[in-house]
């Protein structure tokens, strides 16, 4: 079992996330949302009446290179 932290700061729609591995974000409400990840994955969430969700990752990682 490992340690966990986010932070996350809400100005309007949008939403920041603070982790120890770098900033993601994420935008929408309850229903529909968009979030990219501090590795630069993207992932899309549907949520549907009687607790179900549909997620779909698009594209993969990015790659940095320093």
């Amino acid at each position: 079992m490992g340690w966990h932290y986010r932070k996350t700061i809400k100005v309007g729609p949008f939403r920041i996330h603070l982790t120890p591995r770098g900033v993601g974000h994420s935008i929408g409400g309850r229903k529909l949302h968009l979030t990219t990840t501090p590795d630069g994955r993207r992932h899309v969430t549907v949520r549907l009446p009687g607790g179900f969700h549909l997620s779909k990752t698009i594209g993969g990682r990015r790659k940095h290179y320093y």
